[in-house]
């Protein structure tokens, strides 16, 4: 699928089939609080208490976290627990979506950056340490889901390894659309563990320094590019596309 020929900056078309492949949490948007609270009300409901610690989150899939964090309260994470966990965290998210809206926000550029590269023909999907269901209900709160096909998506109940959910993710889009050289396909997020989990699986990483993450870690961890944020949308498009490029520091 080739793009059109529209001009975002200095961007007119884009030369080959594009997959974009999207971290969610403080790369398009952040929730604050709200992911801590999602685990305090799953662990209550699977549970029967709130929990006394919950697992680093930053980077890692659901999975990896629900595993930690049974563990860390003393508890066997076995596969029927970890699996009701995880349908404990998508009611929760429903419950709590008001709360997203009014702690959180779409970070800034990233609406105008889906919008951009949809319109020059990029496929665009998640690879995120989010559950499909959890990973739809963060990004219908804040109006991202429109340019993004969920269906393609590789996703935190599937794998602790995040290169895992990049192959399946390429593997689910190039049935839909034909399959995508590995130079053709990026992964776009904010932590070192984005990065890693890109280059494991072969294909380019972009850094962006919107999380707990410095462009200094992110460069450190091998990012092909970092970006300071997705404010600039001729820049961005450049750079995701593959049509242009901003080296690192």
């Amino acid at each position: 699928m080739v793009g059109r020929y529209e001009t975002i900056g200095t961007v007119t078309t884009i030369p080959s089939p594009c997959l974009v492949l999207w971290d969610i949490d403080r790369t398009l948007l952040t929730v604050g609080t709200v992911s801590q609270e999602l685990y305090a009300h799953a662990f209550a409901s699977v549970v029967g208490r709130f929990p006394e610690a919950v697992a680093e989150m930053a980077g890692r899939t659901e999975l990896a976290i629900i595993t930690e964090t049974l563990q860390r309260n003393g508890i066997r994470p076995c596969p029927d627990l970890v699996s009701r966990f995880s349908a404990a965290l998508v009611q929760a998210a429903e419950k709590l979506r008001p709360r997203m809206r009014e702690v959180g926000r779409a970070l800034p550029g990233a609406d105008a950056a889906l919008q951009a590269l949809h319109r020059l023909g990029a496929v665009q999907t998640v690879v995120t340490g989010n559950i499909r269901d959890l990973a739809a209900a963060k990004l219908a709160a804040f109006g991202l889901a429109g340019y993004l096909d969920l269906s393609l998506g590789g996703y935190g109940d599937q794998s602790v390894d995040r290169a895992d959910l990049v192959r399946w993710a390429m593997a689910r889009a190039g049935e839909r659309h034909g399959p995508f050289d590995s130079a053709s396909v990026v992964v776009v997020g904010d932590t070192p563990h984005d990065i890693r989990g890109a280059h494991d699986a072969g294909v380019r990483a972009v850094g962006v320094a919107t999380g707990r993450s410095s462009r200094a870690d992110l460069a450190a961890a091998g990012a092909d590019a970092v970006l300071d944020d997705l404010t600039d949308t001729a820049a961005v498009v450049r750079l995701l596309t593959g049509t242009g490029e901003l080296r690192l520091p």
